[in-house]
């Protein structure tokens, strides 16, 4: 049986402080979706925060649930972060913010860092 390959998709997204790349991952029954900035991502649940942690990346987690999962980069405009690393936390990010006010000051950040 030939079975399509998985997808995969990168796209630059404007933000008001910059320029995100969006990624989405879709294979069968799964997926996943980040907004990756230079000095850290917005993503959703599929990433683990205590890596993340110990490697002193900035990450920030949104969830989907079931019935309404977090696809496309697009999905965590919206979503709500439910963890952060410490790295994120430093720089402002906050468990209850949307992921786009979380990529917004990662991607403030990154300006700061040029």
């Amino acid at each position: 049986m030939n079975e399509p390959l998985p997808r995969t998709t990168s796209r630059p997204i404007q933000f008001r402080n910059g320029t995100a790349i969006g990624i989405s991952n879709r294979w069968r029954q799964g997926q996943y979706c980040t907004l990756l900035t230079k000095v850290g991502l917005v993503g959703c649940g599929i990433y683990d925060i205590k890596t993340a942690t110990e490697f002193g990346q900035a990450v920030a987690i949104a969830r989907g649930t079931p019935p309404q999962p977090l696809v496309e980069p697009e999905d965590l405009f919206d979503a709500k972060i439910v963890d952060a690393t410490p790295q994120a936390q430093e720089l402002g990010v906050r468990v209850g913010m949307t992921g786009r006010e979380a990529v917004e000051i990662l991607l403030a950040a990154s300006l700061k860092d040029r």
